[in-house]
């Protein structure tokens, strides 16, 4: 049986905000990561494409950064929101974040052909700072480590067009 997240995030983003190549929901080109709860840690599960090869039999390392990079931003998400005392799937918009900061760390080559889970641990730096700890595995295999620092998306952040 596949694993899903449920109660994604990123399901909950206004429309405007909903257009990341890496999470938004109405990007019909990006990836669709979704990030939820697991226990106390957040979760984002993807099946990398055919395309999303380095080389045969192998993912693609900006695939695995992109990865963390949503895991991250979704991750400060779900917690500032509970925070604020909701839930992903409550119907209330929760805080976009962005990212200030991206690290990569590759412990061992992708597999390509499995689902990757990002698992994170998140740290509050400030109120509108949050610094994301990821692991990404393929079959129960450590293939990455991450760290992402996100900041709440400042209200100047939108398109002036």
């Amino acid at each position: 049986m596949e694993e899903k997240v449920h109660n994604a995030i990123q399901d909950e983003y206004p429309d405007d905000f909903a257009w990341c190549y890496g999470c938004g929901r109405l990007n019909q080109e990006g990836h669709h990561f979704r990030t939820g709860w697991l226990g106390e840690k957040t979760v984002t599960i993807y099946s990398p494409e055919p395309e999303h090869i380095a080389l045969p039999g192998f993912v693609y390392g900006g695939i695995v950064a992109s990865l963390i990079d949503c895991h991250g931003t979704g991750s400060a998400s779900l917690v500032l929101h509970r925070k604020n005392g909701c839930e992903a799937g409550d119907g209330a918009e929760p805080p976009r974040f962005v990212t200030a900061s991206l690290k990569v760390d590759f412990v061992k080559p992708t597999p390509h052909g499995v689902p990757l889970k990002a698992i994170g641990v998140v740290h509050e730096i400030h109120p509108k700072k949050f610094r994301v700890e990821t692991e990404v595995f393929a079959d129960h295999v450590l293939c990455a480590r991450g760290e992402v620092i996100a900041v709440v998306m400042p209200s100047t952040f939108v398109n002036q067009e």
